[in-house]
């Protein structure tokens, strides 16, 4: 009869289908057991490690390219050929068009000093004092963490941009062919360029917050000029000097650019040269870069703020 189970064969419809032997009394929930159970939580971790393993590699991996950049880099900066007009082309770029918006910067954020210290130190009755303060933070943190942020993200964005370009184009590859080392080509004079101009566009960028802070302590508070400067180099000179004639201030306040401005020209060379996937690649490479300078500027200034505490006690 249709639909009846026999052993070895079910019948339904005029259609023969092989089964397996049916017992009276089958029921759906028999066959609802026999299926086999989804993986357990047990049985996808294996491929979730998997994953997370092959990711640290490449972050691994990534940051071993990145030192191999940077040391090769700077391994070219003494050895021939050396390509002068290259290096004067990159410190035009880097610090000279850089200039602009390194003094604004500079001086609006001396201003800013000026006024909020000012507030507080008014309080007290020391707003004479508003020169230290403004020199300090100027000198110490603020002209080389701003100077280095800003470049980070006019000239670090542009070096990407300027290698990615080169990369999805295969311009790279025609250097290499031609027998030309992309690196001490197109890496080394950027990374020379801002090891050099760095240090000089925070010194700028010290200056002109210190006149800032001035324009503000004469307008505002009623400070003369004179006793403005006075206690700026009171300020200075309270540091200490190293071969007593080298305010601590100073090193501290130049050592920092010069780091900033190697982890500036590298991170962006390492981004550039590492981009894929045309247009769109070189977009991202520039966010990166930008995202990647700056958080390093930052972490690398409290480390270095704390070695040189350390140093040279002050």
């Amino acid at each position: 009869m249709p639909g009846r189970l026999t052993e070895g064969v079910s019948v339904s419809a005029g259609r023969t289908i092989a089964v397996g032997t049916a017992a009276p009394g089958t029921t759906l929930a028999r066959s609802a057991r026999s299926r086999p159970a989804p993986p357990s939580i047990t049985h996808r971790l294996p491929g979730i490690l998997s994953r997370v393993n092959v990711a640290a590699k490449k972050k691994i991996f990534a940051v071993q390219e990145y030192v191999s950049l940077s040391l090769a880099s700077l391994r070219f900066i003494f050895a021939r050929p050396f390509y002068a007009q290259d290096v004067v082309q990159q410190m035009d770029a880097i610090g000279v068009k850089s200039l602009g918006i390194v003094v604004l910067t500079g001086f609006f954020t001396g201003m800013v000093l000026a006024l909020q210290s000012s507030v507080q130190l008014k309080t007290f009755g020391a707003s004479q004092y508003v020169g230290s303060l403004v020199s300090a933070s100027m000198i110490r943190e603020l002209g080389p963490v701003l100077a280095g942020l800003m470049v980070a993200g006019r000239v670090g964005s542009g070096i990407a941009a300027e290698l990615g370009s080169m990369k999805v184009t295969e311009q790279i590859d025609a250097l290499n062919t031609l027998g030309t080392d992309p690196i001490k080509k197109l890496v080394t004079p950027r990374v020379l360029a801002a090891l050099i101009m760095l240090p000089v566009l925070t010194v700028v960028s010290d200056v002109v917050g210190i006149i800032g802070g001035n324009v503000i302590a004469a307008a505002y508070v009623g400070i003369p000029t004179e006793a403005y400067f006075r206690t700026v180099w009171e300020q200075i000179a309270s540091g200490g000097f190293t071969l007593r004639y080298i305010p601590n201030d100073f090193i501290q306040g130049l050592v920092k650019p010069f780091i900033f401005g190697g982890i500036i020209s590298t991170v962006a060379c390492y981004y550039g040269l590492a981009t894929t996937g045309g247009t769109e690649g070189v977009g991202l490479s520039t966010t990166r870069t930008v995202v990647a300078a700056s958080v390093s500027i930052l972490i690398s200034d409290y480390f270095l703020t704390q070695i040189m505490l350390s140093v040279l006690g002050t």
